[in-house]
């Protein structure tokens, strides 16, 4: 009982030591704080070799006969004592001396560090048994630890293994990932580049068909363009061959002017024969000069339309004809004539008396020029009579027209000379038709007409009819020229002034501009213009003794066909036209010519003209029309010329001579004088006379 007592004891000491109070855990090998205390190197005190050689040399005798062992532990223990021997033997090196050096010492006091603890727990050496059991317990642990060991290493080779094993498979895993990663990368590669190529097929589709669209579309522009460019060409034949039929048309209808102006001219009003009383050519002689008016409108009208169509040329081949019966039919009244001339030679002593009766019986009819229509006296202030000077004036003027008709007498009576009387035609051609074709179309064409009169009066050769015309052909071509040149400008302010107002400004500039580099065109034609209208004198002819009523209405500016005055209408056009000529001379100078030298007919005749019609009695219709046509030309220029003195000759028409012309007009003639009237107080108003309509502006003359 003692035997099992000691143990009991011996548990209890072991319970109460230091190391039985330890704690062990059955699942050690699941628990990595274990593994790695197992794995830290072990440290024995250094008196545990004195203990293993006291409990072995105890322990051998009475193990072998008492312990019945099994082969495999007496195996494992024999196994096991080498172990612990070589543990003593270390102890009992480490129990020996310390070195000098210094790790020596350092493990020395590691080695007294565990003495000391180890003397602590156990304060006093154990008896025998109690040091076999505890070796037994430390032989039980080593085992332990031992297996432990192995088993960590086992298990570490087997993580070991399961790292290797998981990272080949993590490795190809890895490698699958990337053999998957880059499949899926070349399969979106693939997909991409079959996107692209798709998408570049189609761009090419798309391009292709844009390509065909595009070139359809080329096709049909081109084929556009072409119709275009066709039509262009077609437009511009047909607009090339509108303008040569235009052309044509418009030579044809210069042709027909010159035709109708040189049939105008076989009418000669004054016509005489040696044979023949006078015949009254009058009538002929104004119908061909409406035809030629009519003619010369068309040809204006069609300028500044562009070119003459179909209609205008057979209107104008109509004038033609018309003026070629009328021709016709003067030469057959001619003809009449002479046949009547026989029958009346026997009764000319008695004609010649009826002749006289019938001048006695209208003198008797005709009131006394001082006297007023209605019986109305005049008016004390005014004169009937022109000033003498004035007269002096106007007789100078036809004395040097008449001297001029007596120089070129050679030419004018050359019936005979076949010569002569083609010079004198084609001299009349040039002088007379370039002045029929003076228009409002472009300022280069007035410049040209001019220069083409201004060569002929000049001596220098020009073309008239295709032919080759100057003045120097024949020795009074001059005169002949200055005469013929001074009528037609007068002829046309009688008629196409009359009938387009604003045809005056390229006449009067021409005419003004040739009058001042050859004056005596200017004396001829103030000749003519006074012979046909003395109101532009002015003065007021006298029925003189022995005049016939014929003759006196042509003095006063009549034409007078078969005893039959015109209309009071047509004379006033007529007269109006000459005025508007004769005031729009007096103001205009050729802009291409000296400007240093003085107008030769300036807006100081203008101021002596409006003056003298002031001083004299207004004539009932005419005096209205004639003052409002002169001051609507006129007035603009002499407002700035005479400023506050035409003012106050504005003021005197409206508040004496106004009532004078207004006591003598009659109900029928009241159109001039209301025309006259608000003219005066529109410019009295505004104190402005306005320019007047038609007159030519500086950018006329770039055209």
């Amino acid at each position: 009982m003692q035997p099992r007592e000691l143990r009991w004891e011996t548990l209890a000491a072991l319970r109460t030591s230091s190391k039985g109070q330890l704690s062990y855990c059955r699942h050690w090998l699941q628990d990595e704080d274990i593994l790695e205390g197992c794995m830290s190197p072990l440290v024995l005190s250094p008196y545990s070799g004195w203990v293993l050689d006291r409990v072995v040399g105890q322990s051998a005798p009475e193990t072998a006969p008492s312990r019945s062992s099994t082969p495999k532990e007496s195996t494992l223990l024999t196994n096991r004592s080498s172990p612990l021997e070589k543990i003593a033997s270390a102890s009992r090196q480490g129990s020996s001396p310390p070195s000098s050096t210094e790790p020596s010492e350092a493990k020395g006091n590691e080695d007294l560090s565990l003495l000391e603890m180890d003397q602590e727990v156990i304060p006093a050496v154990l008896p025998s048994k109690v040091t076999e059991v505890e070796g037994c317990i430390w032989m039980y642990e080593e085992m332990h630890r031992l297996k432990g060991k192995e088993g960590l290493r086992q298990r570490q080779e087997q993580q070991e293994q399961m790292v290797r094993a998981v990272y080949d498979l993590a490795s190809e895993q890895l490698k699958r990932f990337d053999e998957l990663k880059e499949l899926k990368q070349h399969q979106e590669f693939q997909d991409l580049r079959e996107v692209m190529e798709k998408s570049s097929k189609e761009a090419q589709g798309q391009q292709e068909k844009l390509k065909e669209e595009h070139r359809h579309r080329a096709k049909i522009l081109n084929l556009k363009l072409r119709e275009a460019e066709q039509q262009r060409q077609r437009q511009e034949e047909l607009e090339r061959l509108r303008k040569e039929e235009g052309q044509e048309r418009l030579r044809r209808l210069y042709s027909i002017q010159e035709e109708v102006l040189q049939l105008n001219q076989q009418i000669d009003p004054n016509y005489r024969h040696k044979d023949l009383p006078r015949i009254d050519l009058s009538a002929y002689s104004n119908r061909g000069n409406q035809i030629c008016g009519l003619v010369s409108g068309l040809i204006r009208t069609t300028s500044e339309r562009g070119f003459p169509t179909q209609v205008d040329v057979a209107n104008t081949e109509r004038a033609l004809q018309e003026m070629r019966g009328l021709i016709s039919s003067m030469q057959q009244e001619i003809a009449a004539a002479v046949e009547e001339k026989r029958r009346r030679d026997e009764e000319e002593e008695r004609q010649k008396q009826k002749e006289l009766l019938k001048k006695e019986q209208m003198k008797a009819q005709i009131p006394a020029p001082a006297q007023q229509p209605g019986g109305k006296q005049q008016k004390e202030g005014l004169q009937v009579k022109a000033e003498e000077s004035t007269m002096q004036w106007y007789q100078q003027l036809q004395d040097a027209a008449e001297q001029c008709v007596a120089s070129f007498s050679g030419i004018s009576n050359c019936k005979d000379n076949n010569e002569v009387k083609k010079i004198k035609a084609d001299l009349q051609k040039a002088a007379t038709i370039p002045v029929s074709q003076i228009s409002r179309i472009a300022g280069s064409q007035l410049r040209e007409i001019f220069d083409k009169i201004n060569n002929l009066l000049s001596g220098k050769s020009v073309q008239s009819g295709g032919r080759t015309v100057s003045v120097t052909q024949h020795p009074q071509g001059l005169d002949f020229v200055y005469y013929k040149l001074a009528e037609k400008f007068v002829n046309q302010g009688e008629e196409e002034v009359a009938s387009h107002r604003d045809a005056a400004f390229p006449i009067a500039v021409v005419a003004s501009g040739i009058w001042e580099i050859h004056p005596r065109v200017g004396d001829l034609f103030l000749a003519h213009l006074h012979k046909k209208c003395p109101y532009s004198v002015p003065f007021y002819p006298a029925l003189k003794e022995g005049t016939s009523m014929e003759e006196y209405q042509r003095m006063l500016g009549y034409q007078v066909k078969d005893s039959k005055m015109e209309e009071q209408d047509h004379f006033l056009k007529r007269m109006s036209g000459m005025i508007r000529l004769y005031a729009a001379i007096i103001q205009l100078r050729w802009p291409y010519g000296n400007k240093q030298g003085m107008h030769p007919h300036g807006l100081n005749y203008g101021w002596r003209w409006l003056a003298q019609m002031l001083n004299m009695e207004p004539l009932a219709d005419v005096t209205a029309t004639l003052l409002f046509d002169f001051l609507e030309v006129c007035g603009n220029a002499l407002m700035k010329q005479y400023q506050v003195q035409f003012w106050k000759m504005m003021l005197l028409i409206r508040e004496d001579y106004f009532p004078r012309i207004e006591a003598i007009t009659s109900s029928g003639q009241m159109g001039s004088l209301m025309r006259f009237k608000q003219f005066l107080e529109e410019c009295l108003q505004q104190k402005e006379i306005p320019l007047p309509k038609g007159a030519l502006q500086s950018s006329f003359w770039r055209s």
